[in-house]
């Protein structure tokens, strides 16, 4: 690979090869990349707006996460974000913290990855600004969406009988992060180390290549179905579940055995001796979406592919349990990720 010193472009050189030739695909927006500011329009429905801070050697290690797929993860989080609140994304902003280890083609290959995930997402790059990092690499996107008028879903409308559903399966990404700090330990001192990622490649994809659920999003749209209240699960679905219990007031029951797992992530659990339901509620970064619907949907929601229904909304002094499979309740406790810990 050619390596191009970051300051042999200075910043605004550096932007314009990051940003040259980027199309525009969503209405909304009117000017992107090149001004003071990026214009948009939203004349007709509701604006969201999120964004992420990732910082190296907190939120990804380059060790073993390759650029291109940095750059793809950091913008769907974004996206995902937007999809919970039953909305679409149509822009980003990207800012860059670059420290001088960085080329201007390890840049690329960054924005590469960035790129990628707006093509396939339907998102528009509009802006964002480059600085030196003393730290490492720091990224920051801004997503902006958009949803109809009276379709934003919170977290605070969930309410007593209320059916608890998830998409997709949980704990593979966290598994995923467990096997590649494995392989990075058993690297360490060989020159030609090979990682062993057989039979487990699932769980590397999990970790490294998240995806948004806008397809379920869309499948509820077309069931006429909108949920009383939605996150997505980047923390763990213990701490999401509890998040929408306590901005709903009330509580919940789901069981164990309801909760989706996939059979790779059952093996890494046991090869690495780690309980797999713990792993499941508290391991985080899996991006599904955690939802609750009305009871009456249950027959609708239930032939969603994809969703599954894991337990049920109860009143508030109830409090917010699991049920195991041996009929025990066991207390649900905010163990997931916490990025000031």
């Amino acid at each position: 690979m050619q390596s191009t010193e970051i300051s042999s472009l200075g910043e605004f050189g550096l932007i314009n090869r990051l940003t040259a030739n980027l199309p525009r695909v969503n209405q909304s927006t009117i000017y992107g990349v090149g001004d003071d500011a990026a214009v948009i329009n939203y004349p007709e429905t509701d604006v969201l707006v999120t964004t992420d801070l990732l910082l190296e050697g907190v939120h990804f290690d380059l060790t073993y996460v390759p650029l291109r797929h940095l750059g793809y993860k950091a913008a769907v989080v974004n996206f995902s974000d937007i999809y919970a609140m039953n909305g679409r994304p149509r822009q980003i902003t990207v800012s860059l913290g670059i420290s001088k280890r960085f080329t201007v083609e390890h840049i690329e290959e960054l924005y590469a990855g960035i790129r990628l995930a707006c093509e396939i997402y339907g998102v528009d790059i509009v802006g964002g600004d480059t600085t030196s990092s003393r730290q490492g690499l720091v990224i920051s996107i801004t997503c902006i969406g958009d949803a109809a008028k009276g379709d934003a879903v919170y977290r605070n409308g969930a309410a007593d009988t209320d059916l608890i559903c998830v998409s997709g399966d949980l704990g593979a990404a966290y598994m995923g992060l467990q096997l590649l700090e494995r392989e990075k330990a058993a690297s360490t001192g060989q020159r030609d180390f090979t990682p062993d990622f057989h039979g487990k490649e699932y769980l590397v994809e999990r970790q490294l290549k998240p995806e948004a659920r806008k397809d379920i999003i869309e499948e509820l749209k077309k069931a006429a179905i909108k949920p009383t209240a939605m996150m997505d699960i980047s923390d763990g679905l213990s701490s999401e579940l509890l998040h929408i219990c306590k901005q709903s007031k009330t509580g919940c029951r789901i069981y164990e055995d309801r909760i989706p797992i996939d059979y790779q992530t059952a093996i890494m659990a046991e090869e690495l001796g780690m309980n797999l339901v713990t792993a499941a509620l508290n391991g985080g970064e899996d991006y599904e979406l955690l939802f609750t619907v009305p009871l009456h949907t249950h027959d609708i929601v239930e032939r969603i592919s994809g969703v599954k229904v894991i337990g049920y909304i109860t009143k508030e002094d109830l409090g917010c349990a699991m049920i195991t499979r041996d009929g025990n309740e066991i207390t649900l406790r905010a163990q997931g990720w916490n990025p000031l810990a």
